[in-house]
């Protein structure tokens, strides 16, 4: 993938045409699965696998999605605190 990289960099109509696909592409992804979010089923999950399609091009989206992984585990950790205390709770 890096020399994919290194070729489409020398060539930069390509490279912006290639980066226009890719906003194109994650982005329709996103909006997506923001529809999707009220409804049953993985829309959240689809929102970040937009987010990760753009940080395969574009800087902030790779800061927006390790921001996202560091609340999702943090959620996660105060989640299982709180079963913890109330499986305590209930012996």
């Amino acid at each position: 993938m890096a020399r994919f990289r290194v070729w489409l960099r020398r060539r930069p109509a390509l490279h912006l045409s290639y980066r226009i696909l890719i906003a194109v592409i994650g982005g329709a992804i996103v909006v997506g699965g923001l529809i999707l979010v009220p409804l049953p089923g993985p829309g959240w999950l689809i929102v970040f696998i937009g987010v990760a399609v753009l940080g395969t091009e574009f800087r902030w989206a790779r800061r927006l999605g390790r921001w996202a992984r560091a609340q999702l585990a943090r959620f996660w950790a105060w989640w299982k605190a709180r079963r913890a205390a109330s499986a305590d709770a209930r012996r």
